[in-house]
């Protein structure tokens, strides 16, 4: 079998992406398929895909690689990256992976990878011994016979399971405005709300990985005017938006605003604690104290981590916690094997409007009033060794307050606190500030900014 070599940038720190098809395509991804199941050893793996065009012929591709290898496959068809999460751990296989790009614009694709139980494969632990046994032509050879595929669909065991996380008879009659952006919520969302009695105003439902209307990535801006708009012109209650392959959802309230990450960490954690006094949350590093402060006052005890889903799941699993938010939408639950969810944040967010009777705005406005965040700041600055420099440059700076090194630099003062840390993939350099009033912090964003960009 001729070499084929795979342009190693692909292989990012949790996943494979590129452009499609020059990057990712279906000669790499038979490639990936066949080192997936080696690298695992695994007999029995799913397959899922998103509605991006090059999806099915790069699914396609991949099982036929990792039956050359020997594993029989499942094809479950399209469906979100937590319905896959889903079904590998429920079904007990020995390794899943979703093709998606995410949220990224349609001309790219790519490859999530999970071992047993819904464990992501990492840059530090999988995607890397991949990349190298295939740019180094050491694949084992092909088994003897190859793997059987069979077909699977979990959509409303999925949905059920859902479900779950709530009390569906307290939920009120809401408005609620809902964007897939033409994505994977398109084909969930509407079996979900059907169980519900809220009023639903659906935006661009129809999965379709052209994405006609607007990328499938809501933390930007004018992939939310849609909904925005709809949720002021009908007086809306709440408007929920997903990324394309459904696995994280965003928040916006009656007024148009979009909630921060932080915030919603800080609502899930108390719906969780309302119903498991004392139970153990983790956060991420980036986070409003808004999260430690509302897990105290429920007695409950809340756990900083490092970024990333594979160090989520690992301290989630090691502490039994029962909810782990990051501020970029990802937010994993103990009794979701541990995984991350698109769906079950929004039904926990209705639910907890419904048992205090307020809207989302309701919710957020005793948060507003005493957290002051300046989202997630990103400047590039030169290469890597740069971004180390400037690192140890800002401990040295505000060496007079707490300094902490989980992940990149967090300081802190009785007033304010900062987290910079590394991108994982270039060499850029990202800034989380709060302070307790809104001229502090934009006092002292604009501070630290102006050391990073000096």
């Amino acid at each position: 079998m001729a070499t084929m070599t795979i342009n190693p940038a692909v292989f990012k720190a949790y996943d494979v992406r590129g452009l499609y098809p020059q990057e990712v395509n279906e000669d790499a991804a038979r490639l990936i398929g066949r080192g997936f199941v080696a690298y695992l050893n695994a007999r029995r793996i799913a397959v899922s895909r998103d509605m991006r065009l090059s999806s099915p012929s790069i699914a396609a591709a991949f099982i036929d690689g990792a039956r050359q290898q020997g594993a029989d496959a499942v094809d479950y068809g399209m469906m979100g990256t937590d319905m896959l999460y889903f079904a590998v751990a429920r079904d007990g296989h020995d390794g899943g992976v979703q093709i998606t790009a995410s949220h990224n614009p349609k001309e790219y694709n790519g490859i999530k990878m999970v071992r047993r139980e819904a464990f992501p494969l990492s840059g530090e632990s999988g995607i890397g011994e991949i990349r190298d046994m295939i740019a180094a032509n050491q694949l084992p050879a092909p088994a003897p016979a190859p793997g059987r595929l069979t077909r699977q669909d979990v959509v409303n065991d999925y949905v059920t399971h859902g479900m779950s996380f709530i009390d569906p008879s307290i939920i009120k009659p809401f408005n609620v405005v809902l964007d897939a952006g033409n994505g994977i919520a398109g084909l969930v969302a509407p079996k979900l709300f059907a169980g519900l009695p809220c009023r639903v105003d659906a935006l661009c439902f129809e999965v379709d990985g052209t994405f006609p209307n607007h990328e499938a990535n809501p933390l930007i801006e004018e992939n939310r005017r849609d909904i925005t708009e709809r949720v002021i012109e009908t007086k809306a209650d709440i408007g929920i938006a997903w990324d394309g392959d459904a696995d994280r959802c965003f928040f916006i309230d009656g007024a148009g605003e979009f909630i921060a990450g932080d915030f919603v960490t800080a609502l899930l954690a108390e719906a969780f604690l309302i119903k498991h006094p004392g139970a153990k949350v983790v956060y991420d590093v980036r986070a409003s104290y808004a999260v430690k402060d509302i897990v105290a006052k429920y007695g409950g005890t809340a756990l900083m981590n490092r970024v990333g889903h594979a160090f989520f799941k690992r301290r989630m699993r090691e502490e039994n916690a029962i909810f782990g938010g990051e501020v970029t939408g990802h937010y994993y639950f103990r009794d979701n094997f541990y995984a991350d969810n698109g769906f079950i944040p929004a039904l926990l967010i209705l639910e907890l409007m419904s048992r205090k009777g307020q809207t989302l705005r309701d919710l957020l406005a005793p948060l507003r009033e005493k957290y002051f965040i300046s989202g997630e700041i990103n400047t590039r600055v030169g290469d890597m060794k740069k971004v180390q420099e400037k690192i140890d440059g800002l401990e040295a700076r505000y060496q007079d307050g707490r300094a902490y090194s989980m992940d990149g630099v967090s300081v802190e003062y009785p007033d304010w606190h900062f987290n910079v840390r590394a991108s994982n993939t270039e060499p850029m350099l990202r800034l989380n500030l709060e302070a307790v009033t809104r001229e502090l912090m934009e006092q002292k964003r604009d501070q630290v900014l102006s050391f990073i960009r000096s």
